[in-house]
């Protein structure tokens, strides 16, 4: 695929008004999120779980795109369609996770870096002969005493690069994703400092691996206090710190930066969302969301594995996709 072509599909899936739902979860976070609302943990379960997301009418007003998991690239609807072609046929474009989760950084405690370089290159073709469009690659930093290392974001830069080049190499387009947890007690200075290093490293890195610039998309954290900290910055504080690291370390030829919402609640990631798209400054790139527990929990709430209840909980989703399609725009 042409350079050109992966710019166009990263520039589609920053699209005014649209964002990715984050389907991506492992079956053992799937049924984590089964567990929390006493539903069953088995593949029906997780197949019906997908199948309340997908098959929700009008979600294309909302969707871009949808991150899928490996497990589900088989799964089917009730009526015998796979979920990869219910979703291209209401024109939201299918993507897939292709790293292997995080493991222990050995003689680094209490850091972590990224599995999956192996084979990497074999699966990444067979992505694309099934249909899949972009992928997803994320580490993680910890903000703590000391911590991160220098030597912890080297690596996972190096890891995010070298998917990255393998990716753009089969034609599939990357998003690189380097979250910066908010587990802690940090301070919101604290958090915009960490992220600007790993954005900082991660860029100067895709770089000397000649990744394209303009065919990749960002998915980032926001800059914002640790959950446990006794002080909790605004959204509008939260959007000026994100935009200043913004506006020093990511390139202007990136279609776009995709927002996680990494653990804040529905509402607050929305408000989030919303500051950060209508505060002034220079903003090259295309600005959305890719969200997964700040969608789906509401919706689940609702669902809890029954039937009957599929209805309100499908609307429960389409409000939240239009909340966060609204803020995109200040509403």
């Amino acid at each position: 695929m042409s350079k050109v072509d992966l710019h166009s599909i990263a520039a589609a899936l920053v699209a005014k008004g649209k964002g990715i739902l984050a389907a991506d979860e492992s079956e053992g976070t799937a049924n984590k999120r089964l567990e929390s609302v006493d539903v069953e943990q088995n593949e029906e379960n997780r197949r019906l779980y997908r199948q309340l997301f997908f098959t929700t009418s009008g979600i294309e007003k909302y969707l871009s795109g949808v991150i899928l998991h490996d497990s589900t690239l088989s799964q089917q609807s009730d009526a015998g369609e796979r979920f990869v072609d219910l979703l291209e046929k209401k024109g939201v474009i299918p993507g897939i996770k292709v790293d292997k989760s995080t493991v222990d950084f050995v003689n680094f405690p209490g850091e972590k870096v990224t599995e999956g370089l192996d084979g990497l290159l074999a699966r990444l073709v067979e992505y694309a002969d099934l249909g899949m469009k972009f992928t997803k690659w994320r580490s993680v930093a910890v903000i703590g005493e000391d911590l991160p290392t220098d030597t912890s974001i080297a690596a996972n830069a190096h890891g995010l690069a070298m998917y990255a080049v393998l990716a753009q190499e089969v034609g599939l387009v990357p998003i690189v994703e380097p979250e910066v947890l908010i587990d802690g007690s940090h301070t919101l200075q604290q958090s915009e400092e960490v992220t600007r290093r790993v954005l900082e490293v991660m860029f100067q890195t895709l770089s000397d691996y000649r990744v394209a610039m303009d065919g990749l998309i960002l998915k980032s954290s926001m800059v914002i206090s640790g959950k446990d900290a006794e002080e909790q910055a605004s959204a509008d504080e939260v959007a000026r710190a994100t935009l200043r690291v913004f506006e020093i370390t990511v390139p202007s030829e990136v279609p776009g930066i995709v927002f996680l919402s990494g653990g804040q609640a529905p509402t607050q990631a929305t408000d989030n969302l919303r500051a950060v798209s209508v505060i002034e400054g220079d903003k090259p790139w295309g600005i959305t969301f890719s969200f997964a527990r700040a969608l789906q929990g509401p919706t689940l709430e609702v669902w809890k594995g029954d039937a009957k209840n599929v209805p309100q909980a499908q609307q429960v989703f389409l409000e939240r996709l239009e909340a966060n399609s609204r803020a995109l725009s200040g509403e």
